[in-house]
């Protein structure tokens, strides 16, 4: 009998998948970089881990793959991987036994060009399709991470690979995508997580395209912005992501004459406390994302991956899920947290910085409305004569904004938090977050939202 478990990343909208069978055995499809959660999962069960899966070279994040295979288990690649470590390769046709079961690779290329999907199979009648990010909930995963050449060849790749491969299937097997809600890979909407072939057959507007050259079109006229970070992990997986022996590393603590040296030297102070804590005050120049599932995006959107990190926590706040969220992406160079927080920062006779964080009814005469939120939220309602430019987008043009003062927002208050701090450590001083969103506002004022560009 067999029993497939989700293991979900929120912040990062990825599932990775834990298959286990009545023998006491168990594999992992697509597995994240932690191996806590798989572990835990067999254990509770009774489960033996003997092998790690990957459909394809992941972009968004760190693969597993290496640290479950530290732990005794075989990895198996797609053969296109050409991976610089040591695993077993699969091709189209391959197979892998599970107990009484079977997973067969097809070869799907489209969102990368070695991509693999598995199909499971129970007395060769297949039961579930490991989809990757062929074909996901409600779409296909992006296809323009390999570069602009790229990206319409693979987009046709991912048209025949559906229509000749995954919808040669019969309805009722169930679809189990790697990216999903919430994941910058993703085209698809909603929240849904898995799906069957009949559902996406009869759903998704990208199967109802008129032919592959309408496929195509939609696919690349529904694609958004993603974070830098999307263009080194392929490599860094191909490479190889270190191992570590035990999981999360230790973040060191530092005494606040070594913060201070470090951000001299070009470390970069990541304050990750709640919003009400830094507006209250925080060091200047520290860059502000609050510990959140999305944290790891938002990090890896904003600071270069080479760049050493130090940290401002709160007592309360936990470290293992900070650490592992830097880990997850690929930032290795955790110099350690700031002692004592920001009291002892003030302790030791320096300086705190202060952002207004409002409601409506403290929105400032003469303050211009900085919408920080993606393309996609603006476009679907905003405040009427706002400014609006991503919140990754921001570095890069935070010198360019008009002087005077600015009242950033975004939905709840942490992305326009995280924005204030990037225009504080451009120069400016004249910026209040506002904590609401565009909702917030209509209901506050009256007025309607606008919608379109």
């Amino acid at each position: 009998m067999v029993e497939i478990v989700p293991v979900v990343d929120e912040g990062l909208g990825n599932s990775s998948y834990l298959i286990g069978t009545g023998e006491g055995t168990a594999i992992v499809v697509d597995p994240f970089r932690d191996p806590r959660p798989y572990v835990a999962e067999a254990q509770a069960r009774g489960w033996r881990l003997v092998a790690a899966l990957e459909t394809h070279l992941h972009a968004d994040f760190v693969s597993g793959g290496r640290q479950l295979r530290a732990r005794g288990a075989r990895l198996l690649v797609p053969t296109g991987e050409d991976v610089a470590f040591e695993a077993e390769g699969l091709g189209d046709g391959d197979e892998v036994g599970l107990g009484g079961l079977s997973l067969r690779a097809l070869a799907t290329p489209g969102h990368t060009p070695e991509h693999l999907s598995y199909l499971l199979s129970d007395d060769s009648s297949p039961v579930a399709v490991f989809t990757g990010g062929t074909l996901i909930v409600g779409g296909v995963a992006r296809p323009d991470l390999l570069g602009d050449e790229h990206t319409e060849p693979l987009a046709r790749a991912a048209y025949r690979s559906i229509r000749e491969r995954l919808l040669a299937l019969p309805d009722d097997v169930a679809v189990y995508p790697t990216h999903g809600a919430g994941s910058f890979c993703s085209s698809g909407p909603g929240d849904r997580r898995t799906t069957t072939i009949g559902r996406e057959r009869y759903t998704n507007p990208l199967l109802g395209a008129d032919g592959e050259d309408d496929f195509v079109e939609r696919l690349l006229a529904g694609l958004g912005s993603f974070p830098d970070y999307f263009l080194v992990l392929r490599d860094v997986n191909r490479r190889g992501p270190r191992v570590y022996v035990s999981w999360p590393p230790p973040l060191r603590r530092l005494p606040v004459e070594e913060v201070s040296r470090r951000v001299g030297e070009g470390a970069v102070l990541v304050d990750v406390r709640p919003i009400d804590a830094f507006a209250a005050g925080h060091i200047g120049g520290s860059l502000h994302i609050q510990l959140r599932d999305q944290f790891a995006v938002w990090l890896g959107w904003l600071v270069g991956r080479d760049q050493p990190l130090a940290f401002v926590v709160d007592d309360d706040q936990d470290r293992d899920q900070l650490v592992s969220q830097c880990l997850r992406i690929g930032y290795e160079h955790l110099v350690g947290e700031l002692a004592g927080g920001v009291a002892a920062w003030e302790a030791a006779g320096q300086p705190l910085a202060r952002t207004p964080l409002v409601d409506v009814d403290g929105l400032e005469e003469g303050h211009r409305i900085l919408d920080v939120r993606q393309d996609s939220e603006w476009v679907a309602g905003h405040i009427p004569d706002a400014a609006h430019v991503e919140l990754g987008a921001l570095p890069a043009r935070a010198r360019d904004l008009p002087s005077g003062p600015i009242s950033v927002h975004c939905e709840h208050g942490q992305r326009s938090m995280t924005a204030a701090s990037v225009l504080e450590r451009a120069g400016r001083d004249d910026v209040q977050v506002l904590r609401h969103g565009p909702g917030d506002w209509a209901r506050a004022t009256g007025r309607d939202v606008r919608t379109g560009w």
